[in-house]
C-alpha cells in the first residue's frame, strides 16, 4: 500500500530574523491522523515554524502545500479568549454550541461563565475546547500543558486520542508526548530530522545522531589537520600549486565552520546551598487553613527535614501555593502551628514571573544596585559573563524584560535565583517554558543539590524524577502525603482525588471497593514525663544555639584575632565546633523523641 499523500507539507523553506538564519531548507510532512511532537531547543524556532505551517508566517524560501479544505487549528503559548461567555468563544470558530459546551465541560469550565478575569489555566482550558470543538483534520498546539493541572493535561491526552485530526505538538512535558505521539521532528541547526516513532524513543536515537555528528566533526578536523600539512609543506603542492587541493582545503574549512557554528552553546547551572539548615527545616502540627467558605488544608502534619525533596501536587484551585506558604511561615494557619528550622537561607522562584518588572533591563534584574559585578555566592563575575551562562547574549542585557519569550524570562528567574546561597529551595511550577535540555540540566542540578527542595509542579515525570515525597491536595481540604513521586501517589492512594474538582475532568478513577484516605487526627502524646521533659529541654536548645553559633562565628570574622591572640583563637574556633555539635546532637535527639511520640501516640 503506498504511504498516505499529506494534508500539511513543508519542502526546502528557508526563513531569517534579521541576520538570525531561523531555518535553511526544513522539510516536514503530516498525514491524516498522524500525532506528532515537535522539539528543539529554547530559540530554536519551533513556535515560528509552528506559524509558518499554519499559513501566520510566510516563509522567505521553499514550499508549503496544504490539502484543499484542510479545516486547521492554531492554539498558541498564550491563547487569547474573546468573546462575553466562554461559550461564545468556544463557538467562536463556527462550532455548533452543543458542541462548544460539550468541550468546555470536559475541560472543567461551566459554558456560561464569563470571559473576563480568567486564570492562565483558564485560559489555556478555553482555547483548548474551542480547538476541539471546531471538530478540525489538523490541531497544532505550542505548549499546550504551560498552566494546565495534571488533570487538565491528562483530559487533553483523552482528547486528543478521541479525535480524528492529526496534530503536531510543541512541548517540554516527556510524560505527555510518551502517551500521545507516534512521530518525532527534531528542529535543529535550521533543519528538521524526523524519527518515526514514539517520543519514548526520541532521546536513545538524538544522542545516537549527536555522537554520530561528534565523530563527523572529529574526522573532518583530521581531514583538514592531514589536508594543511600536505598544502604548506609538501614540496610536490608547493611547486605545482595545486590550485584544486586548496579549493578542497578552503571548502573542508568552510564546512567546519558550518558544523562549529552549530554546536549550541550548554546552559551552565549551579547553585551553592549555603551554610547547612537545622535538620529539621519545618514542621507542621494540625494546621488548617480556609479562605471565606474555600477550605484549603484541613487538619494536616508533616514534617520536612534537611535534603528532603518535596513535590506539592493537586488540581488548580486546590491551594499548592497557600500550603506552601503555610509552610515556610509566610501566612498564618487558622488552626495548627507551624514551627521553621534554625538557620533557613529561602530561595523562591514564582510562577507567575511576578518577581519580575517588564520595564527593567536584563542588567538591572541581574545587578539591581547597579555596577557590573554579580555576586554568585561570595565570588563577583561580570553580569555579561553570568548571563551568557544562561544562554543571554551581551546584547539582550540592555534589552527590557518584556522582550523576552516566557523561556527566557525562566531562565533569568532561574539565574536570578542563583546568584544567592539558599539551603531551602522553593520552585512554583519550574518547568513551564523551558526545553528539555534545560529541564535536564535543571534536574541534574536539584539532584545534586544538598539543600531542600519543594516543589510545585504539573510535570509527572519531573516530579518522579525529583521527588522523595509527594503532598497531595484534593480540592475539598483533605491534603496526604507519601513516600515518592506522582505515580507512587497514585498506587498508595487509589481515589484520592475522586470528590473533589479534578474529578469532573480527568482524575483517575478508584475501585469500587478502595478506601478513601483516612485523615485522623494525631492522638495526645504518651511519652513519660521524662522524655516529655527532655523533649521540651531540646526544643529550647535548639532555638537558643543558633543565635550563640551566630555570635562565635562573628567574633572569629576578626581578621586580626589570631595574629594578635592565637590561644584566644583557638579557644573560641573548638567552642564553635563544640556548639555545632551540640546542635546537631540536640537535633538528632529531638527527632527520635519525636518519632518515639508519634508511634506510641499512633
Amino acid at each position: 500500500m503506498s504511504p498516505r499523500p499529506p494534508i500539511l507539507n513543508l519542502s526546502e523553506v528557508r526563513l531569517a530574523d534579521g541576520s538570525n538564519q531561523l531555518f535553511d531548507g526544513v522539510t516536514l510532512s503530516l498525514e491524516p491522523r498522524v500525532r506528532a511532537c515537535l522539539v528543539g531547543r529554547n530559540g530554536a524556532g519551533k513556535s515560528t515554524l509552528l506559524k509558518v505551517l499554519a499559513g501566520m508566517v510566510t516563509a522567505d524560501g521553499g514550499d508549503r502545500y496544504v490539502q484543499p479544505g484542510l479545516r486547521m487549528v492554531f492554539v498558541s503559548q498564550e491563547p487569547e479568549v474573546a468573546g462575553s461567555t466562554l461559550r461564545e468563544h468556544a463557538a467562536g470558530g463556527g462550532a455548533p454550541d452543543y458542541k462548544a459546551d460539550a468541550a468546555l465541560e470536559a475541560f472543567g469550565l461551566d459554558p456560561d461563565r464569563v470571559t473576563e478575569g480568567l486564570s492562565g489555566g483558564e485560559r489555556r482550558r478555553a482555547a483548548l475546547a474551542k480547538a476541539f470543538a471546531e471538530e478540525p483534520d489538523l490541531i497544532l498546539l505550542d505548549e499546550p500543558t504551560n498552566h494546565l493541572d495534571i488533570f487538565a493535561i491528562e483530559t487533553l491526552e483523552k482528547m486528543l486520542a478521541q479525535s480524528g485530526a492529526a496534530a503536531l505538538i510543541v512541548s517540554h512535558d516527556r510524560a505527555f508526548l510518551e502517551r500521545v505521539t507516534s512521530r518525532c521532528f527534531w528542529l535543529a541547526h535550521r533543519k528538521v530530522r524526523m524519527l518515526d516513532k514514539s517520543f519514548s524513543a526520541f532521546e536513545a536515537w538524538a544522542t545516537a545522531v549527536e555522537a554520530e555528528e561528534a565523530e563527523n566533526l572529529r574526522r573532518l578536523e583530521k581531514a583538514i589537520e592531514r589536508e594543511t600539512y600536505w598544502f604548506y609543506r609538501s614540496i610536490t603542492a608547493q611547486r605545482t600549486r595545486n590550485e584544486g587541493r586548496a579549493r578542497e582545503l578552503y571548502a573542508m574549512r568552510k564546512q567546519k565552520a558550518e558544523l562549529m557554528r552549530d554546536q549550541t552553546r550548554s546552559l551552565e547551572m549551579a547553585l551553592e546551598s549555603g551554610s547547612a539548615s537545622g535538620k529539621l527545616v519545618a514542621e507542621a502540627k494540625g494546621i488548617a487553613k480556609a479562605w471565606g467558605e474555600k477550605v484549603v488544608v484541613k487538619s494536616f502534619s508533616t514534617r520536612i527535614i534537611r535534603g528532603d525533596r518535596v513535590a506539592v501536587v493537586g488540581p488548580n484551585g486546590a491551594g499548592k501555593t497557600t500550603l506552601v506558604k503555610l509552610l515556610l511561615g509566610e501566612i498564618e494557619p487558622d488552626d495548627g502551628t507551624v514551627r521553621l528550622g534554625a538557620g533557613l537561607q529561602v530561595a523562591y522562584l514564582d510562577q507567575a514571573r511576578a518577581a519580575l518588572n517588564s520595564e527593567d533591563t536584563l542588567w538591572q534584574v541581574l545587578v539591581p544596585g547597579g555596577g557590573d559585578q554579580v555576586l554568585v555566592g561570595d565570588k563577583p563575575r561580570h553580569v555579561a559573563a553570568y548571563a551568557k551562562d544562561f544562554l543571554f547574549k551581551e546584547s539582550q542585557l540592555r534589552q527590557p524584560v518584556a522582550s523576552l519569550s516566557g523561556g527566557e524570562r525562566n531562565r533569568l528567574l532561574l539565574a536570578r535565583a542563583l546568584t544567592q546561597p539558599a539551603n531551602l529551595l522553593v520552585l512554583d511550577e519550574p518547568t513551564n517554558d523551558l526545553d528539555m535540555e534545560t529541564l535536564d540540566l535543571l534536574e541534574e542540578m536539584l539532584a545534586e543539590y544538598e539543600g531542600t527542595l519543594v516543589l510545585v509542579s504539573h510535570d509527572r515525570d519531573f516530579i518522579d524524577r525529583l521527588a522523595t515525597s509527594t503532598i497531595a491536595l484534593d480540592g475539598t481540604g483533605r491534603v496526604v502525603e507519601t513516600p515518592g513521586g506522582w505515580n507512587d501517589f497514585l498506587r498508595q492512594n487509589p481515589g484520592f482525588f475522586a470528590a473533589g474538582p479534578a474529578a469532573k475532568r480527568s482524575a483517575p478513577a478508584a475501585p469500587a471497593s478502595a478506601p478513601e484516605p483516612r485523615m485522623e487526627p494525631k492522638k495526645a502524646s504518651k511519652l513519660s514525663y521524662k522524655d516529655q521533659r527532655r523533649l521540651e529541654e531540646l526544643e529550647a536548645a535548639i532555638a537558643k544555639l543558633p543565635d550563640e553559633i551566630r555570635a562565635m562565628e562573628a567574633g572569629l570574622a576578626d581578621p586580626g584575632l589570631y595574629t594578635r591572640d592565637p590561644a584566644a583563637f583557638d579557644k573560641k574556633a573548638k567552642a564553635l565546633d563544640a556548639a555545632r555539635m551540640r546542635l546537631s546532637d540536640s537535633e538528632d535527639e529531638w527527632l527520635a523523641l519525636e518519632e518515639k511520640r508519634e508511634s506510641l501516640s499512633g
